[in-house]
């Protein structure tokens, strides 16, 4: 071992320090600011405890409460800090893990008495009792038996599980001591407790043991921590305008869709003003589709079961399908996906590099297996509506075909409203190979064909490891929402395998047969996903040209009803979704509910505006804009519709 090391930080200096100096050691040699803001190192791209030992020469960064990754650290020293709390409370619990999430972090733990809401309150007053003691979260090694016999003598099987799975027998295993509570896990850990100022415990779900529900339920506790109390309050502020949002109880408010319990979960039923607003979308993608070179195909709701074993869904995405069902000639499937459909109309007449690409595109129903616990709403369905599209090019227009989809991805986005996105192109791993199909030359193939895209595009992505489709990889087109919040969406992805196990083909140039490439595309994602998210985002404050019922009309008393009634005529005849209310009710309380369903406009008639052929606007958000001609506020709302804004 060298007597001295080089220790390289962010300015570009150089230290040379004895090896075996820590992070801290560099910190306090630095400034005694530093080394108490430091939560955490990051050493050659590792995070480390700033206690650890530097062996050997390496860059190093000291993160503090400004850097995102000290907050996932710290948010998991917060989930031990819960589970140090549980013991002290609850010592008979037995401990599973609890990692840090997006926003916070959880604890599953086993324990026969279940939790209350009074339990989250102590265990949260205990919290606070340790972090006052600013407890080291201190790091050792055991043999790996010895660790083993420690945590079966205390019957922590989930304990023994995690380190069976993720350790060698010749290996010492890294244990963090927190107080009293000891957990095997390989960190790292900010300090020391005290160092947690802003943590808030939320609720208690249930969680099955390895997420098989033949195992022992667990109780999983979720918390959120924050490095401050002013982002933990921003942080509830900000889940407060979620919930004022929900999709589910704005539809609801709205009347626009639901989910009946009688016909199933995750079975969307459209009221009808969900369903005008639908049409609007669906009438719009299809136009777009028809001016961008697509023509419009339909394909059956059930297929033979045969044809999912040619197109690998039987084998790779079975378990998301529903059952077989046995009729007089066969076994069919629902469909979960449109793409062998649009392959066998492909391949039912010959085709020549002449008449390529053929672009095919589908408003079409799917159906897929959700577990119970997994839907939401809108957000995570059963049967689905995919505006889907499959392009059959050749190799040479793979890449002018990706930037078109990627261009449409991004019209799609801004003409609904949304003007920021994110990009994920995610990609194979050729270590778990088996969850793939195809050849590793076509996977590079297909990969360098997306980055070329996007590099055309100067669209900056996010590279990840593992998470294509079984059948090539694809791009993610994430949108971010009103509230900052990231939407999966649209898609387009590489498909190298499909058209060879379907043997396509086109005549070429040179009058061989060659095999076609595909790509797929889902710009909606889901027609019921998509509209979820536009409820959130708009809080059902839709849009003028998406809005169920556009224009509200009030007759202020029984005399005007014949005058609004020709003024609903003209603005139907132009083609605008109106709704009078001609009720023997006050006028303020025709006006209030138009308002509360969220009318972008409410036109008032009197004896002057009859008169003068004139209405009066009320206008979402900005209320009283007084009278002026019918013929003036049609040609408004029409250049409203026209432009697609989404501000009134």
């Amino acid at each position: 071992m060298p007597d001295n090391i080089h220790v390289k930080l962010p300015d570009g200096s150089v230290k040379e320090v004895p090896a075996g100096t820590t992070a801290l050691d560099i910190a306090k040699s630095i400034g005694t600011r530093l080394a108490d803001a430091a939560l955490v190192a990051k050493t050659n791209g590792d995070l480390i405890d700033v206690t650890k030992p530097l062996e050997k020469d390496t860059d190093l960064r000291l993160l503090t409460d400004r850097d995102p990754e000290a907050l996932e650290v710290y948010r998991h020293s917060s989930a031990h800090l819960l589970a140090a709390a549980v013991l002290e409370l609850f010592p008979e619990t037995k401990l599973g893990h609890g990692p840090s999430t997006e926003n916070g972090f959880f604890y599953d733990f086993y324990r026969s008495t279940p939790f209350t809401n009074e339990d989250l309150e102590k265990l949260e007053k205990k919290m606070q009792e340790l972090a006052q003691q600013d407890i080291p979260y201190a790091r050792e090694f055991y043999p790996r038996a010895e660790g083993l016999e420690k945590f079966k003598s205390e019957g922590d099987f989930m304990k023994c599980h995690f380190i069976e799975q993720f350790t060698k027998p010749d290996e010492k295993i890294s244990i963090y001591k927190t107080g009293k509570f000891l957990d095997f896990c390989r960190g790292p850990h900010i300090p020391s407790t005290g160092k947690i100022k802003a943590f808030k415990l939320l609720n208690i779900a249930g969680a099955y043991w390895l997420g098989d529900e033949k195992n022992p339920q667990l109780q999983r506790i979720y918390g959120t921590a924050f490095f401050n109390t002013k982002d933990l309050d921003a942080h509830f502020k900000h889940l407060e305008e979620i919930k004022a949002r929900d999709h589910r109880v704005i539809g609801k408010q709205l009347d626009l869709f639901s989910i009946q319990e009688v016909a199933g979960a995750g079975l969307i039923f459209w009221h009808p003003k969900g369903a005008i607003i639908r049409k609007t979308m669906e009438d719009w993608m299809r136009d777009e589709c028809l001016r961008r070179g697509y023509d419009l195909v339909v394909t059956p709701h059930v297929m033979r079961r045969e044809l999912w074993k040619i197109s690998g869904h039987e084998g790779f995405y079975g378990q998301n399908m529903y059952a077989p069902m046995e009729l007089d000639d066969a076994e069919y499937r629902l469909k979960p996906m449109n793409c062998p459909g649009h392959i066998l109309i492909y391949k039912n007449t010959p085709k020549s590099y002449r008449d390529l690409p053929v672009r095919y595109a589908e408003l079409g129903n799917v159906y897929r297996y959700e577990r119970s616990g997994t839907m939401h709403g809108l957000l995570r369905v059963r049967g689905f509506t995919q505006d889907d599209a499959h392009i059959f090019c050749t190799p040479e227009q793979i890449e002018d075909e990706v930037v078109a989809c990627v261009e449409f991805a991004q019209s799609v986005l801004t003409t609904f409203g949304f003007n920021e996105f994110k990009v994920e192109l995610s990609t194979w791993d050729p270590k778990d190979a088996k969850n793939y199909t195809g050849k590793p030359e076509d996977w590079e193939l297909a990969i360098n064909g997306l980055k070329s895209a996007l590099g055309r595009k100067g669209i900056p992505y996010k590279e990840i490891s593992g998470e294509a489709a079984f059948y090539g990889p694809k791009i993610d087109v994430k949108l971010v929402d009103v509230l900052g919040r990231l939407w999966q969406l649209s898609t387009v992805q590489f498909d190298f395998n499909l058209p060879a196990r379907f043997e396509l083909e086109y005549t070429g140039e040179d009058g061989e047969k060659h095999q076609p490439v595909m790509v797929h595309r889902a710009l909606f994602g889901s027609v019921e996903r998509f509209f979820g998210v536009l409820i959130e985002h708009y809080a059902g404050a839709f849009p003028l040209w998406l809005a169920p019922v556009q224009i509200g009309i009030v007759p202020i008393s029984e005399k005007h009803v014949e005058y609004a009634e020709r003024v609903k005529k003209t603005l139907q005849d132009a083609g605008l979704r109106v709704e009078l209310d001609a009720r023997n009710e006050k006028m303020n309380a025709k006006i209030r509910e138009f308002t509360l369903q969220k009318v972008p406009f409410v036109l008032v008639m009197g004896d002057k505006e009859a008169a003068a052929e004139a209405v009066s606007v009320r206008t979402r958000g900005k209320g009283d804009e007084g009278s002026v001609p019918l013929t003036e506020f049609l040609s408004r709302v029409q250049v409203l519709i026209a432009t697609k804004v989404a501000t009134l």
